[in-house]
């Protein structure tokens, strides 16, 4: 099975990227390792950088979020017209959940694919194919800033990294790739200067209070009556929790295990229920 492939920094990558052929210039967004597989049975393996889970359920909380949107919007059928083993492909994209970047989380999807492997042919995909499988398998690939730009063409000693696609600032940095599978990146001068968030000191009754926004809710519960007709408390808590864990991953997933997840829970169904007797 194929590990996350390494990305060296652009100054230590092969020279051969930059002297011929034509270049990809992606998006180096600010998630968590997450990847994929579809079984031949057609039931979805979920993992991290380091290790696979065979029970979606066994899949650390603060990935849920992506193991449903893969869940939800994956296109199996395509898959199988696609390919006649999906169990030879693995799906490599980051989980978008609140690491250093603020990013706008209404807008930004749960998972973002940059690369697909295949087994049977021991290699990775070239990044055109890659947006294109992403794209009809219904799941979103992370952006492209260029398409196809000339390697001979490309002055990486002034090359600015650009803003990002998905907050009011700047990228995170650039993956730069060929069709050879060769890759390297550039990160912004200010990365290294990015700061893991201030876990503040929270009751689970003020982190609902908090985060548990009508505005939130009212954006779920649109979404939910949208694609199921109707909205019921126990998948809008489900989804509602799922949204606060992307945005406040680092409040709720604490190392030091401060806040007490059943609590968080506990009040945030009963601010949930509030919410619809209010409707």
């Amino acid at each position: 099975m194929k590990d996350y492939p390494a990305i060296p920094h652009a100054t230590a990558a092969p020279d051969r990227i930059f002297e011929s052929g034509h270049l990809w210039l992606l998006e180096k967004v600010d998630g968590e390792p997450f990847r994929f597989q579809v079984r031949s049975s057609g039931l979805l393996r979920f993992g991290d950088r380091n290790r696979w889970y065979d029970d979606p359920n066994a899949v650390p909380q603060p990935y849920q979020h992506a193991v449903s949107h893969v869940r939800a919007n994956l296109e199996r059928s395509a898959l199988r017209d696609a390919v006649d083993d999906s169990e030879s492909l693995v799906f490599f994209g980051e989980a978008m959940h609140r690491q250093r970047i603020d990013y706008d989380w209404d807008r930004m999807p749960s998972f973002l694919g940059f690369d697909v492997w295949n087994d049977d042919t021991d290699r990775f995909y070239p990044p055109d194919t890659v947006e294109q499988i992403y794209e009809r398998l219904g799941l979103y690939p992370v952006n492209a800033f260029e398409r196809e730009r000339r390697a001979r063409d490309f002055d990486l000693e002034s090359y600015t990294v650009p803003q990002s696609h998905w907050y009011d600032g700047p990228a995170e940095g650039v993956i730069v790739r060929d069709k050879r599978g060769t890759r390297a990146k550039i990160l912004h001068p200010t990365s290294d200067d990015l700061e893991d968030p201030v876990q503040e000191v929270a009751t689970a009754a003020q982190l609902v209070e908090r985060y548990a926004t009508d505005e939130r809710i009212a954006g779920v519960a649109a979404t939910l009556e949208a694609r199921d007709g109707a909205v019921t408390l126990e998948a809008l808590h489900e989804r509602v929790l799922e949204a606060i864990g992307r945005e406040a991953n680092h409040q709720l997933y604490r190392a030091d295990g401060a806040v007490d997840m059943d609590a968080f829970r506990s009040a945030l169904w009963d601010a949930l229920r509030r919410w619809m007797d209010g409707q």
